[in-house]
């Protein structure tokens, strides 16, 4: 059994380096894989975050070997050539709290701030009503919400985000994702004020459209397309005056 050289990035706010470790290399192994192993026989204060392993939470998100991950879906073979080093990083555009793990409320706060909450037609105060009417599957709508709404919230587009790395203010793809989906749901009561969040200077007409966030999802979701539906429909609410 050969080795695998891995440099861990270990710190907190203030400042950190990166260090270096020797990990028994082994068939299929997920970049998980390796870090559990520092933690549990080299580093046993090693903070990092994880749960499900199995890609469905999203919480085990880094950045290895540049780019943002589910490392519990990475296979070291995938990314690291025999013999090569494995560099693995807290995600990009989020605060650090220690080594590995990194504070998610920047985040979540943008969600909010888009409008990411659902607000029902018939029920002003956020309640859900009694007869909840079904929207048709094959509706134009439907088949636009559905796209995006598998987003997990586990921060791959965030931190692979150009846009929010050099203006902090900027929602982000996943926000703007959630904010198209609930423009897109004929149930819910608040789509003008939530136009009106995503079309200020930190919402989708700062977009690039470099497509970061699409490239990278690993739900293979299409963020960039959601921002795009966004400027449309915000152009042609514009033009006919259904904004404020």
């Amino acid at each position: 059994m050969g080795t695998l050289k891995v440099r861990v990035w270990r710190g907190d706010a203030a400042g950190g380096e990166f260090r270096e470790y020797a990990v028994p290399a082994r068939e299929n192994q997920t970049v998980l894989d390796v870090v559990t192993q520092i933690q549990r026989e080299q580093e046993p204060d090693l903070a990092y975050r994880f749960a499900c392993r199995v890609g469905m939470c999203g919480s085990c998100a880094m950045e290895v070997n540049g780019r943002a991950r589910w490392t519990c879906r990475t296979h070291v073979k995938r990314v690291a050539a025999p013999g090569e080093a494995l560099d693995i990083k807290p995600l990009a555009n989020l605060p650090v709290i220690r080594d590995l793990a990194t504070d998610m409320a920047p985040f979540f706060d943008k969600w909010a701030r888009a409008g990411g909450t659902f607000q029902p037609k018939d029920a002003p105060d956020g309640a859900v009503p009694a007869e909840f009417s079904v929207v048709p599957p094959e509706s134009k709508q439907r088949r636009e919400a559905d796209a995006g709404i598998e987003c997990i919230g586990c921060g791959v587009c965030y931190a692979s985000c150009d846009i929010v790395a050099w203006n902090p203010d900027y929602l982000g793809p996943a926000a703007m994702n959630r904010a198209w989906t609930l423009v897109n749901d004929v149930r819910d009561g608040a789509r003008r004020e939530r136009l009106e969040a995503v079309s200020g200077d930190a919402g989708c007409h700062s977009c690039h459209s470099t497509q970061s966030c699409t490239e990278r999802c690993p739900k293979n979701l299409d963020p960039s397309s959601a921002i795009a539906g966004l400027k449309r429909t915000l152009f042609w609410d514009s033009l006919w005056g259904r904004l404020r």
